[in-house]
């Protein structure tokens, strides 16, 4: 593993949960509802990233698709979605949006790593707010490029979205969290991977800004590891310390 990718890996190990702190959660921290991503409407610099390369009638492939904020708005544009998730509620939310826009939808449920040997190449292929969960990094996005067919479109959040709850974290754990990597970092991996990648950087709303507060509450909740019993807290702490997730995200493309 190159020195980038290593940093990478290394600054994704650090946010690693305690282990007193994560056998005491009556829940899994992990994973995102169903009801937030619902909520996410994509950023339209990804959305015009995809749109130039991908042809009227081709195929687009979302990697880590969630409920497709990031391929749903061109399913007009194109002849067929391709979606990968880890969720299976996400991926029948994804396939149900493809085929109430009338196009058609092929999914495989699993991470990117263990599924990619049976998904056809796209003509596109994108990835949104997915690659801080991957620590292998560089196998994701050689991977990934070898799926694509003309364009390859990455978006992130400029630094580590878990970020946001720092204060929460502070306050009821008096533990600090860690703040990497970032955009920076990554691109750092893309040109020790020889990408000549395009970047446009945007202003975000903040996360879950459209979600309903009591999906919002209990998420923050069960990602600090806390039972139910002490929602209140949280919620009394949220508003006293109000989340300071990323302010700004970027879309990162490379043509084949």
């Amino acid at each position: 593993m190159s020195n980038a990718q290593q940093h990478w890996a290394d600054q994704l190990a650090a946010w690693a949960i305690d282990p007193e702190i994560l056998a005491a959660a009556p829940e899994s921290p992990y994973g995102f509802p169903a009801g937030l991503f619902g909520t996410q409407s994509g950023a339209e610099s990804t959305h015009r990233a995809i749109a130039a390369a991908l042809p009227d009638g081709g195929s687009l492939l979302d990697i880590g698709c969630g409920g497709g904020a990031a391929s749903i708005p061109l399913a007009a544009r194109a002849g067929s979605l391709l979606g990968v998730d880890s969720s299976e509620q996400m991926l029948q939310g994804f396939a149900a949006a493809a085929e109430a826009a009338e196009t058609p939808v092929r999914t495989w449920f699993g991470p990117w790593a263990e599924v990619a040997a049976d998904v056809p190449i796209a003509d596109v292929a994108v990835a949104a707010n997915v690659v801080y969960n991957v620590p292998d990094i560089g196998n994701f996005l050689q991977t990934m490029t070898a799926h694509a067919r003309n364009r390859v479109v990455i978006e992130l959040t400029d630094s580590h979205p878990w970020t946001a709850m720092a204060a929460l974290w502070r306050r009821f754990h008096s533990q600090e969290r860690p703040s990497g990597p970032t955009t920076a970092d990554f691109l750092d991996i893309t040109a020790e991977l020889g990408f000549d990648p395009q970047v446009e950087t945007f202003h975000r709303t903040p996360a879950w800004s459209a979600a309903p507060p009591d999906v919002v509450l209990a998420f923050n909740r069960r990602r600090l590891c806390l039972p139910i019993e002490r929602e209140p807290e949280v919620a009394a702490a949220m508003r006293e310390l109000p989340a300071a997730g990323p302010a700004t995200a970027s879309t990162v493309w490379w043509d084949r």
